[in-house]
C-alpha cells in the first residue's frame, strides 16, 4: 500500500464501530506476513546451506526475502535455499495451505480453500511433506510395541498400469494378505515416539533393517508373537515379550501390551480413508504427515508445520531424539 493510501485508510479508523475496531485489532494481531513467518522460522542468522558455516552476514534482499552471504564459501542464499520449498511460488497462500494440511484436507479441498489450482495443491502437498517423511526418532527406548499394517497397492496417477484401474481406492482381487497388500511396519514406545517404514516384504531381514538402528539395548520389544520378531530379538540381544492376540490376550503381566501401536494403526487407517487410496510411491509422505499430526497434537500451528516442512527442528527435538536427514 502506498503511503498516501495508508494515511487515507488510517484517517477513517475513527469511524469504525467498537465491534469493527475489535475485529480489526484481532485480525492485525493474528495476521503475519508470509515472509515474516519464514524469517521467524529460520531465525535471524541461519547457517549456510552450502557449507553449514555459521553465522552468516546479511546481503540485501531479493524477492521479498532477506539474503545472506557466507564468509566461508562466499555463496549467497536466502531462507528457502536448499529446502523443499525453494523456488516455490505463492508464499502468500502457504500459511493457509498449512492449515488445510493440519485439518487433513484432500488435494481438491485444500485447493478450493486456498484459491489455487488442484495441480498446484498437489505439488505443494508433496513439497511440504518431503522433510516430514524423513523426520523420525533416532531411537526408541523402554517398552517398544511393533506391528505391521497393510495398505492396498496403488498406482494412482500412473499412466501405465499393470492391471485394470480401480475406482476410488477399490478392493483387492484376493482376500486376506497377498502381493496386492503393501506392509508398513509401525514401532512406538511409551513416550509416543513413532517410527515407520514401507516394506517390500514383512520378513525378518527387512524388519531388522528398520528396527536395529533405533532400538536401545535395554528395550523390551512387544509384538503379536510373529516369528519375525522372535527371530529378530535373539541376534539383537533384546528382551522380547510376545502377546497372543489370537487367544484374546491384550496385555501380559499388566505391563506388556501392544494396544498402543494397534490404536495408532487404527487411527492411521481411519485418517487415510478420506483420500480414497494413496499411491504407493507417495505412502512414506503420508506416513510422515500422520506422524507430525500425532506428535504435535493440539499444538500444531501453520508456523510449526512450515518449520517441519523446511526441516527446521523445533524446540525439544534434542529431547525427543528426532532424526532430521
Amino acid at each position: 500500500m502506498r503511503t498516501e493510501d495508508f494515511h487515507d485508510w488510517l484517517s477513517k479508523a475513527s469511524e469504525l464501530t467498537p465491534s469493527q475496531r475489535q475485529q480489526t485489532i484481532d485480525h492485525l494481531s493474528q495476521k503475519q506476513e508470509p515472509d515474516e513467518m519464514i524469517g521467524a522460522i529460520v531465525g535471524p542468522n541461519p547457517p549456510c546451506p552450502h557449507c553449514h558455516h555459521a553465522p552468516c552476514s546479511r546481503w540485501g534482499n531479493a524477492h521479498g526475502l532477506p539474503r545472506y552471504r557466507c564468509g566461508a564459501c562466499g555463496k549467497t542464499f536466502n531462507a528457502l535455499t536448499k529446502t523443499p520449498l525453494a523456488r516455490l511460488r505463492g508464499r502468500d497462500h502457504w500459511a493457509e495451505y498449512a492449515r488445510s494440511m493440519i485439518a487433513g484436507e484432500t488435494v481438491r479441498a485444500a485447493a478450493r480453500h486456498c484459491g489455487v489450482h488442484k495441480n498446484t495443491s498437489f505439488r505443494w502437498r508433496h513439497r511440504f511433506l518431503n522433510k516430514l517423511s524423513e523426520a523420525k526418532p533416532s531411537h526408541l527406548h523402554g517398552i517398544v510395541e511393533a506391528d505391521e499394517t497393510d495398505f492396498l497397492e496403488s498406482f494412482k496417477g500412473s499412466r501405465d498400469l499393470p492391471r485394470p484401474a480401480r475406482k476410488r481406492g477399490g478392493k483387492a482381487a484376493k482376500r486376506g494378505l497377498s502381493d496386492e497388500q503393501i506392509p508398513v511396519l509401525i514401532a512406538r514406545d511409551r513416550t509416543t515416539a513413532t517410527t515407520d517404514a514401507v516394506l517390500e516384504s514383512a520378513n525378518t531381514q527387512e524388519v531388522r533393517a528398520v528396527l536395529e538402528p533405533v532400538l536401545d539395548p535395554d528395550t523390551v520389544l512387544c509384538s503379536d508373537g510373529s516369528a519375525v520378531y522372535v527371530a529378530l530379538a535373539k541376534p539383537l540381544h533384546i528382551a522380547h515379550q510376545p502377546v497372543n492376540l489370537s487367544a484374546g490376550i491384550r496385555v501380559v503381566d499388566h505391563a506388556f501390551p501392544i494396544q498402543n501401536v494397534n490404536a495408532y494403526d487404527s487411527r492411521l487407517k481411519g485418517w487415510m480413508y478420506r483420500f480414497h487410496g494413496v499411491a504407493t510411491k507417495y505412502l512414506p509422505n503420508y506416513l510422515g504427515w500422520r506422524r507430525c499430526l500425532e506428535r504435535f497434537s493440539g499444538i500444531l500451528t501453520p508456523e510449526l508445520f512450515l518449520g517441519q516442512a523446511f526441516g527446521a527442528p523445533p524446540a525439544g527435538d534434542q529431547h525427543l531424539g528426532v532424526k532430521q536427514k
